[in-house]
């Protein structure tokens, strides 16, 4: 067997290796994009069915069992309730048990059909995915409302600018009250109130709390976080998983008290409990097997004749960076860690601020990814400019790379010295052109976390077949782009931007010959354009179009630096080809 053939299989083995470890451990390192919203029939983009994008849920305490479900809309039915009309929610708060537990978001829609239902965020408890929030009090001696007291409400609406006001009394003469208001985005504000009218000082304990019955739809993986979440005194807790809670039980866990926040993320979706003063935040699973989120303030004694108020925001709503940076403002700390941004937070963060910049300005979001591209190659011009100039240099010195190389065969301690000599001389740096690449990760790395966590990209379209960018390219050969009506097995669910990505990868690496590199490394090499067609199907269409953007800037750049040294690249490429044996 030959050296060519022998190295030709090494690398086709270690390739299979590399496509096989990447589909097992690839989706718990850099997880995927959101199911396909679109399937292409006739050549024609069409949505497809999905389930509910919410996530969901059951209640802590006083709540019906799993599987006593029944339809939503009977359940709603059977409460007295409030109704709620924002420009982003819609839905009802439940005068039984004061709880926010039907809410819908009215700018996001379950699927990419403007006819589709809005989000489901909140449901009833005794309804399919229950999860919904509350506050109450706990006291010792003084009955207290509860599940199933049913609450006075001074109106019937709540709307932004009008505030309802809920109130309970006791047999024993204390007063309870709940102010809500609500603002035009995703925020609740519960003022509550005790007024003692008995004659003996009472202790209260206010406390909130945020329930659901099921973990969330979404994967929690360790670049994005899904479940329970807290930031405390401003530092944010992602090491709190479902599992944790699985094993912790009824008992829960207990975090350090302290001022700040506590509830659930999903991937698109918060809803995060953030009280006034210092609380213990915790979180548990509930009798009826679901998960709770909470906090507890400090106690309070209330003479005769007197009241004590506090206040709790609820955030309820899709995690838009606006809204989150709006509340930050309004001093509910750190709120945006509720993205998790991850290594490069601070890179993410104006690299998104940008994005959605352009976003607004074009009103298209794959044009603005496109332009996002252009700015970020334009930025790093000069480093690649420099990259080229070192793999322009290293060509130059090949031949005497070579003859270095054929003269010390035998004795590879003295070749290293020579190499490191005839460098010197010659004034190349042969790890000069790593450093583009090592600058190139973050930049990769970031814009992947922002275009799979941006609410702002879900169901946004760009041009022709791509209907969601935040889902993977539907259009595939494998079913003669959707004229054979089957859908492929996601292996082989390869759409065109993908194969676009494998191709300009292949292109780039054509016009820049891999010289003075092992012959294993070259096949390698040569393959992984290909295999990048199999790592990026299942990513958003979005990631996707960024990838093949930055390959063409790529090959344009690289046709530009050839035109400016023709000499040196022409003779490079010469000498870079093999000798036949």
């Amino acid at each position: 067997m030959t050296d060519d053939n022998r190295n030709m299989i090494l690398a086709i083995i270690l390739s299979a290796f590399v496509l096989i470890g990447w589909s097992l451990l690839g989706p718990k390192v850099l997880p995927t994009a959101t199911p396909q919203t679109v399937q292409v029939r006739d050549g024609k983009a069409i949505p497809t069915a999905q389930p509910p994008a919410g996530p969901g849920g059951a209640p802590a305490t006083g709540a019906a069992s799993l599987g006593a479900l029944g339809v939503r809309s009977d359940v709603i039915a059977s409460t007295p309730r409030i109704k709620v009309d924002t420009p982003s929610l819609f839905g009802s708060i439940n005068l039984k048990g004061a709880r926010i537990d039907d809410l819908r978001l009215v700018r996001q829609r379950e699927t990419i059909d403007a006819k589709s239902a809005p989000v489901r965020l909140f449901s009833p408890a005794g309804a399919p995915g229950a999860y919904f929030a509350g506050a109450g009090w706990t006291a010792d001696g003084i009955a207290v409302p509860g599940p199933d007291t049913v609450w006075q409400a001074s109106s019937r609406l709540l709307q932004p600018g009008k505030p309802v006001t809920l109130s309970w009394t006791n047999p024993t003469g204390q007063r309870f009250e709940q102010v809500i208001a609500v603002d035009d985005s995703y925020l609740f504000t519960i003022q509550q109130r005790v007024v003692n009218g008995a004659a003996t000082r009472v202790t209260v304990r206010p406390y909130g709390f945020a329930s659901r019955a099921n973990q969330s739809h979404d994967p929690s993986t360790w670049t994005a976080h899904v479940g329970p979440i807290s930031v405390i005194d401003g530092k944010a807790n992602y090491s709190t998983k479902w599992e944790t809670l699985n094993e912790a039980g009824a008992a829960g866990t207990t975090g350090e008290g302290g001022t700040g926040w506590v509830g659930f993320t999903d991937k698109y979706w918060l809803a995060a409990l953030a009280p006034s003063g210092e609380v213990t935040p915790g979180f548990r699973r509930t009798p009826t097997g679901g998960y709770q989120a909470d906090y507890a303030a400090a106690p309070e004694q209330i003479a005769p004749g007197q009241a004590a108020t506090t206040q709790v925001r609820l955030f309820a709503g899709a995690k838009e960076k606006a809204a989150l940076d709006r509340y930050e403002d309004e001093g509910i700390a750190k709120l945006s860690k509720s993205i998790d941004w991850g290594w490069f937070e601070w890179f993410m963060r104006p690299l998104f601020n940008l994005l959605r910049w352009l976003f607004a300005m074009t009103g298209n979001f794959g044009v603005a990814i496109i332009l996002l591209t252009c700015v970020v190659r334009a930025i790093m011009f000069p480093i690649a400019n420099r990259q080229f100039k070192s793999t322009l240099a290293m060509r130059r010195v090949q031949p005497k790379l070579k003859a270095l190389q054929a003269r010390w065969k035998d004795d590879k301690p003295r070749q290293q010295q020579e190499m490191m000599k005839l460098y010197k001389e010659e004034k190349v740096n042969p790890a000069a052109g790593c450093l583009p690449i090592f600058l190139q990760i973050p930049v990769f790395y970031a814009l992947y976390k922002v275009l799979m966590v941006s609410v702002e990209m879900r169901h946004q379209p760009f041009f022709l077949w791509v209907k969601d960018l935040s889902a993977p390219d539907p259009l595939t050969p494998v079913n003669l782009f959707g004229f054979l009506h089957f859908s492929p097995p996601a292996l082989l669910a390869i759409g065109v931007l993908p194969i676009l990505v494998g191709f300009t990868q292949w292109l780039t690496i054509k016009m820049n010959p891999m010289v003075g590199v092992d012959p294993t490394q070259q096949q390698i090499m040569t393959l992984m354009p290909w295999f990048m067609i199999f790592v990026f199907a299942p990513f958003a269409a979005g990631l996707q179009l960024y990838y093949v953007m930055n390959n063409l800037l790529t090959l344009a750049q690289q046709t530009w630096f050839n035109k400016m040294h023709p000499v040196e690249a022409s003779t490079a490429i010469v000498d870079a080809k093999p000798a036949k044996r």
